[in-house]
C-alpha cells in the first residue's frame, strides 16, 4: 500500500480541524449552560507555562498552513495572533480549512522527496518531506489538537476519547 504526502497532510489535517470545530461547539454549550463566560475557556491553559486554548489551536493552524506550503513549495498564508474569542477561533479554523482546501493533490508531487527546512530557535532542521510529515507534522499537530481536548476536558467540558478520535 503506498500513502501519497497528500493523503498523509491534507485529509488528516482537515479531519482534525472538523474534530476540533466539534470540540468548540462543545465548549460553547457548556459554557451557555454553565453561564459562564466564553473568553474563560479561549484563555484557559493546563499549566501557567502553557498556552491558551487559543495558543494551542493557532498552533494548530500554524502547523497546518506551513505543511502545506513547505510540501508544495508555496507560500502559505500568515495570521495574526489575535483571537479572543470562540467565535475568533471558529474563524480561524475557516480560513486555515478553506487554505487547506484550495491546495491541490498535484501541488504534492515529489513533495515526500522534497527537501523541507524548518527555522528552529537552535537553527535550521532540513530533511525529507516525507520525515518532515512523520515527524513534525503529524506528531505537532496532534499534541496541540490533544492539549486544545485537555483544556477543555480539564475546565469541565463533556468530551471525552470519541470526541477526541471524531467518532462521537
Amino acid at each position: 500500500m503506498s500513502i501519497s504526502a497528500y493523503e498523509l497532510t491534507i485529509p488528516t489535517l482537515q479531519r482534525g480541524f472538523a474534530v476540533l470545530t466539534k470540540l468548540l461547539d462543545k465548549a460553547e454549550a457548556f459554557a451557555e449552560e454553565k453561564k459562564i463566560k466564553p473568553e474563560i475557556l479561549v484563555n484557559a491553559r493546563l499549566a501557567p507555562d502553557m498556552l491558551s486554548l487559543a495558543g494551542q489551536i493557532q498552533r494548530l493552524s500554524d502547523t497546518a498552513k506551513a505543511a502545506a506550503g513547505r510540501l508544495t513549495g508555496t507560500e502559505a498564508p500568515s495570521f495574526a495572533d489575535e483571537e479572543v474569542t470562540l467565535a475568533d477561533l471558529r474563524a480561524r479554523i475557516q480560513k486555515t480549512t478553506d487554505y487547506l482546501a484550495a491546495v491541490q493533490e498535484p501541488a504534492f508531487e515529489g513533495a515526500a522527496e522534497r527537501i523541507v527546512t524548518v527555522k528552529t530557535r537552535g537553527g535550521e532542521l532540513s530533511s525529507s518531506g516525507k520525515e518532515y510529515i512523520l515527524t513534525f507534522v503529524l506528531p505537532n499537530f496532534y499534541f496541540h489538537l490533544s492539549l486544545a481536548y485537555a483544556i477543555l476536558r480539564h475546565n469541565g467540558v463533556a468530551v471525552g476519547k470519541l470526541d477526541f478520535l471524531g467518532r462521537a
